[in-house]
């Protein structure tokens, strides 16, 4: 997960790399916080799975593995939140900085 775009949320982190960068003044980081809602296990599964970032860290590992890493990851969303509807949280940084 650190190699991808949703590994990538530390407050700390964030800060000190953009002072790396050349940036004089502190960020602004706003944390925005949602609910996430998908039909099924399965819709959820396949979005992170398949659709994010993740795919290439599945990939890298197993080039036959994405539907495997699917199903699992099917199941385990299933134990958790049903069979039905999924419902959760989900958040974000918002980043503001002036160069």
């Amino acid at each position: 997960m650190h190699r991808t775009p949703h590994g990538y949320f530390d407050r700390a982190t964030i800060e000190n790399d953009l002072a790396r960068a050349g940036f004089g003044a502190p960020p602004r980081l706003d944390t925005v916080a949602k609910k996430s809602r998908a039909a099924s296990a399965r819709v959820v599964a396949v979005a992170y799975c398949q659709g994010t970032p993740w795919r290439n860290e599945i990939e890298a590992r197993d080039t036959s593995g994405l539907r495997r890493a699917t199903d699992a990851a099917t199941t385990a969303i299933a134990r958790r939140f049903g069979h039905g509807p999924v419902e959760g949280k989900i958040q974000a940084h918002v980043v503001t900085v002036v160069k």
